[in-house]
């Protein structure tokens, strides 16, 4: 995909033709591709490997739509269960600290022998498990010669570094030393009651003890806490210099916020966090059940004060949303964001489902608990839909809409134009479950959903992920991470009916010009990449201001990098492979020429240099 200039410049004309504003490259941290003789068995962008794909893809993306970036655990690959504040370690390019800018406080011996031991040194997969603890070591031997060292500018960097971050540094790092002094990083399991509860005391006695153990504590492991630090500075450096990197090639970088929180943030926070309550899905046609995500739910009560100003818990989220803006200013994705909107809580202990006690946080007025929290009223509710239903609040006032919208105008939107930013730079997840509410709430601030055509259901003819059915302010797409690409999708819809349905929409939405709509729906049925190319068309030629395309799809590689609901190595693995500039990628040029063919007769004639000019591509 090495295009000309020239070529280049047609691109871009025609996606502006198109009316994209925005066209992003999905591709997680990890997924990122080595260079030569640099695989350590994790990929990064900050790696010479990351800024090799950040020139390929220049000039045709202007965004690269990244996942979460915190700290994962040694058991746990997901990208998804990682710290708020605090970044992956794993996404530190060591060779850089073999350098002379980092004053060589890693030996080349050291970071030699971990890229000749990978063991996925010849496959494009991150080998999580080997990184995790080899990481940990060259880390180890880079803060030992730091602080032996004598770059005096470095240190005063580094200590700037700690005081402007202070506020989160300092419980992320007591975290790690308590991690050290129980064995285990899972401090549900540590035996001491006030470690356990370090930052959540009662009383103003337990205030008084848990000072002083945080005193004990600090002073014990300085020497950890301090390089726990020092990696989160090389992190911050690290990130800045690519992301600044990118900027001079007209790319910005898309962070993901997940719904979720980690253990460490959990720990940190206790007290903001409703007890008792996690959050989940309802049971659904994939699980019987409900997923039952575990993972903690901001207690209503912590949010906001009477007044409706910011409490300490609506703090922590908007400080949260601050960084992630300030270091992003390409945006930021939020993940399921019904989560923070019209969130569904289930007991501790129980199952997400409705005869267990299970319910919508703000929308269950019936509820024997929940009710205390319900921004919507009984006259509001569909009683003859139940409550694990996405319509069963029927209608809701301005008043209620402006409620449960509250945090995302005075939280994430707020934090986006504090830091000069506009709510264009928020990319809403609302695939799947949208509640009355959610789509209130989303239609009122005018924010920008997301469109996946590979979910359309094509018996309904207003399916929202429908081509001729798709907005402008939206997001559109063909897959995320969690979807296998569209060229295995295209291949399992070949012979159906199923198959057969979306093949007919397809002609309808962009072949109503043809004459030949019958052969163009049978090649459609018996032709998987005819198929692939024409759901890729699909987005192009759809209202849609801007695109986003997983790297999978983009780099045409057949193979998944999350299957939902899976743990261990091999999920979350998958890379862009080191040699990714031989792959064949998908054919931009014809996509976009069939995409404006596709607008009709006259929009293709008053375009006709333009398809003439992609054809020549």
């Amino acid at each position: 995909m090495v295009f000309a200039k020239n070529s280049i410049e047609v691109i871009q004309k025609a996606l502006k033709v198109l009316g994209k504003k925005n066209f992003a490259l999905i591709i997680h941290g990890g997924s990122f591709p080595s260079a030569a003789n640099e695989n350590t068995g994790f990929g990064s962008m900050n790696t010479n490997g990351g800024k090799e794909l950040i020139d390929y893809i220049s000039g045709i993306f202007n965004a690269i739509q990244l996942g979460p970036a915190g700290k994962t655990k040694a058991c746990d690959a997901s990208p998804y269960t990682g710290t708020i504040f605090s970044t992956n370690p794993l996404f530190i390019d060591l060779k850089e600290l073999t350098t002379d800018s980092w004053d060589n406080i890693l030996s080349e011996i050291t970071f030699k022998e971990i890229v000749d031991n990978n063991p996925k040194k010849l496959e494009n997969k991150t080998a999580y498990s080997y990184t995790f603890k080899r990481y940990a070591d060259a880390l180890e031997e880079a803060y030992k010669n730091f602080i032996s060292g004598n770059n005096t500018n470095l240190k005063h960097e580094f200590e700037d570094f700690k005081r402007a971050n202070n506020r989160w540094l300092d419980r992320d790092s007591i975290y790690e030393a308590l991690s050290i002094e129980h064995q285990n990083d899972y401090w549900p399991l540590w035996k001491s009651e006030v470690d356990r509860n370090l930052f959540a005391p009662q009383t103003i006695e337990q205030r008084l003890e848990h000072g002083k153990r945080l005193v004990e504590v600090s002073k014990k492991y300085s020497y950890d806490i301090d390089k726990y630090k020092f990696i989160q500075f090389i992190l911050y450096k690290q990130n800045a210099k690519t992301k600044e990197y990118a900027k001079t090639k007209n790319l910005k970088m898309i962070a993901d916020r997940q719904v979720a929180f980690s253990d460490r943030d959990i720990w940190a926070y206790k007290a903001y966090f409703l007890n008792g309550w996690l959050l989940g899905c309802p049971p659904d046609y994939f699980s019987k059940d409900g997923q039952a995500w575990g993972f903690p739910v901001l207690d209503p009560e912590r949010l906001y004060h009477d007044d409706g100003t910011l409490d300490k818990g609506g703090a922590l989220l908007k400080n949260l949303y601050k960084k992630m803006f300030r270091e992003n200013p390409g945006g930021v994705r939020i993940d399921h964001i019904v989560g923070l909107i019209d969130p569904w809580v289930y007991k501790s202990g129980c199952k997400p489902k409705i005869e267990e006690g299970a319910g919508r946080l703000y929308s269950s007025p019936e509820h024997p608990v929940l009710s205390k929290y319900a921004l919507a009223k009984l006259e509001n509710l569909n009683t003859d839909v139940e409550a694990d239903k996405e319509k069963r609040i029927k209608n809701l006032t301005d008043e209620q809409i402006a409620l449960y919208g509250q945090l995302i105008e005075k939280i994430v939107i707020s934090a986006a134009e504090e830091e000069g930013l506009t709510k264009d730079a928020i990319v809403c997840e609302d695939l799947g479950t949208l509640t009355n509410p959610v789509a209130a709430v989303m239609k009122k601030y005018n924010l920008q959903g997301m469109r996946l055509t590979q979910f359309v259901v094509p018996e309904e003819p207003n399916h929202s992920y429908r081509c001729k059915n798709i907005d402008e302010k939206c997001w559109a797409m063909v897959g995320t991470h969690d979807n296998e690409p569209i060229s295995m999708w295209a291949k399992s819809m070949i012979n159906t009916h199923e198959g057969y349905l979306h093949a007919k929409n397809l002609v309808e939405d962009l072949y109503g010009y043809s004459d030949n709509k019958d052969d163009i729906i049978m090649r459609l049925t018996k032709d998987a990449d005819f198929l692939k190319q024409t759901k890729l068309v699909e987005i192009f030629a759809s209202k849609a201001e801007n695109i986003q395309i997983f790297f999978t799809d983009f780099f045409q590689i057949e193979d998944v990098y999350n299957r939902p609901g899976t743990s261990g190595d091999k999920n979350w693995s998958l890379r862009l492979p080191d040699n990714f500039k031989e792959l064949t990628t998908i054919d931009l040029p014809e996509i976009l020429k069939q995409a404006i063919i596709s607008r009709g007769k006259d929009f293709a004639l008053k375009n006709s240099k333009l398809i003439e000019e992609l054809s020549e591509i």
